[in-house]
């Protein structure tokens, strides 16, 4: 156990300077007017983004692994919302869900 302890400190940090950073990202989204309007989803992911964000600057921000994760959490919304009716997109003209199609504005 002490191995895996070790190796995770030398990927994220000692884990109380993570704890604080995380809980500070935390306390601030959880703080924002927009919070109660999130999905459970929504919520846990930006929680997982703000661990993930906590391991990057309190460890090794080269390591490759935890820009992966933090992707990964902000992908699971992008494909959830592009199955939400009323959810919107604005890469080149707006778009809006409907169905299972997006369709323009």
């Amino acid at each position: 156990m002490q191995t895996t302890l070790t190796q995770r400190e030398a990927n994220y940090g000692s884990y109380n300077a993570h704890a604080h950073t995380a809980q500070w990202l935390k306390e601030v989204m959880e703080n924002s007017s927009k919070w109660q309007s999130l999905s459970d989803e929504q919520k846990e992911s930006l929680h997982m983004i703000a661990h993930k964000v906590g391991r990057i600057l309190n460890g090794d921000p080269n390591f490759i692994d935890s820009w992966r994760d933090l992707a990964g959490y902000a992908t699971l919304i992008v494909n959830s919302l592009s199955k939400t009716d009323g959810a919107t997109d604005n890469k080149v003209v707006k778009l809006k869900v409907k169905g299972d199609k997006l369709i323009e504005l």
